[in-house]
């Protein structure tokens, strides 16, 4: 080779390195702990055993969910390793099981945490390490506070909302009702009650009784033959699934008749509905925001064909029936959105960013016309609800989708 060659040799693999340099430099991936060139590192914990063990298919839902993203290629070439442990619905263990995840794992975010007392008992920690506590499941209004806590924001409407729409409700169907209501003892149940009476507003004496009970009871029996003794007409049941069960048998098998109005989070037919008996759940009402399995309305919804094709490959075991798949598809699919709009850039700050910038997203599962949206100053992602009426085998929606935030 002439000197001449190897000089324009020599400079055209010293150009390819200055541009494979400068390439590099310009699209400069970023890391947190929890992410690499291969891995995303999701943490979650989930009440697989306890009282509220009904709620675990949640988890094993988001872990299908992540199977087969996996194997469709991953996200941005990234494999999801969800590392999910179980709580018992326990505060105290749901704080060992976070510091596990961020101290010894080493995950990016902790996505979807279950309940409000175990998300209470560690939101100040995750906030003080600044890890995402994203998404988590439950609908107490306190996650919505970017201000203070701005590494927590949660996912369904708020329990403050929803019962706002069932207080709406009763002032225009039911204005003379007598309510009773039974509400599990924590952050969970204070904030339905809280709702239901500011939505009552003036009104607020049309609540007559109100019966609290502890997850560690066994049953909640004596707190219906209590309410109805009170002469109620109206029974809001804010429980937990296996306790929300118990009362609707309970209140067929003491011939209580009252219009009877269960929460969203107990609403499903699998988990809920179906073990209670169908024939004791007629005419029951609640309010939704999602799809409804169970409901032939959407055997040909195309989100709905998305999320039947999902159950059959991936979680073939699990009950379509159930509202609780439903619930974690649609928000896996919100966290697999979120982790795609961050590109290379999976610093933990940045999923909070892009978490906040979600603009009308429509997770397949979600009713026509609910959709996320998300700010900086607003960390409530879904705030619509439809008001529905169980008929036969399933929930017949009815009427128009309603914000919560409407003053009532």
């Amino acid at each position: 080779m002439t000197t001449a060659r190897l000089r324009i040799a020599a400079f055209a693999a010293a150009f390819t390195a200055l541009a494979a340099t400068g390439g590099s430099a310009l699209a400069q991936k970023k890391y947190d702990t929890g992410a690499t060139d291969t891995e995303i590192k999701v943490g979650n914990i989930m009440p697989y055993s306890g009282p509220a063990s009904a709620y675990g298919v949640i988890g094993k839902t988001e872990e299908a969910y992540f199977k087969k993203i996996n194997a469709e290629g991953g996200i941005n070439g990234r494999k999801i390793n969800f590392v999910s442990y179980d709580d018992g619905y326990s505060p105290p263990k749901a704080v060992e099981q976070a510091r596990k995840l961020v101290e010894s794992d080493e995950v990016l975010v902790v996505f979807n945490p279950l309940g409000t007392p175990s998300n209470t008992a560690i939101q100040k920690y995750l906030n003080a390490k600044k890890v995402p506590q994203l998404f988590v499941a439950t609908g107490a209004t306190k996650w919505n506070d970017p201000k203070d806590f701005p590494w927590t924001m949660g996912w369904q409407p708020s329990y403050q909302s929803e019962a706002r729409i069932y207080a709406k409700f009763l002032l225009k169907e039911k204005p003379d009702a007598k309510i009773a209501i039974m509400y599990q003892n924590d952050d969970f149940g204070k904030d339905y009650l809280k709702g239901l009476k500011d939505g009552l507003g003036a009104k607020a004496s049309m609540l007559i009784a109100e019966e609290s009970y502890e997850t560690a009871e066994p049953t909640i029996d004596n707190h219906i033959v209590k309410l109805k003794a009170t002469g109620a007409d109206v029974f809001i049941n804010i429980a937990t699934p296996k306790f929300a069960a118990q009362a609707i048998k309970k209140i067929a098998e003491v011939d209580w008749k009252v219009m009877h109005i269960v929460t969203n989070v107990s609403a499903s037919v699998g988990g809920v509905i179906k073990p209670a008996g169908f024939e004791n759940a007629q005419g029951i009402l609640s309010a939704a925001y999602a799809k409804d399995g169970a409901d032939p309305q959407w055997d040909n919804d195309p989100g709905m064909k998305k999320f039947f094709a999902f159950l059959e490959k991936y979680y073939p075991e699990a009950n379509k029936l159930d509202g609780s798949v439903v619930y974690g598809y649609g928000v896996a699919q919100t966290m697999v959105k979120v982790l795609e709009m961050c590109g290379d850039d999976l610093t933990r700050a940045n999923v909070m960013k892009q978490a906040a910038s979600l603009k009308d997203f429509a997770p397949d599962t979600l009713l026509p016309g609910v959709k996320i949206n998300t700010s900086a100053t607003d960390f409530a992602p879904i705030e619509q609800l439809q008001m529905m009426r169980f008929k036969g085998e399933k929930w017949d929606l009815f009427g128009d989708i309603i914000s919560g935030e409407l003053s009532n």
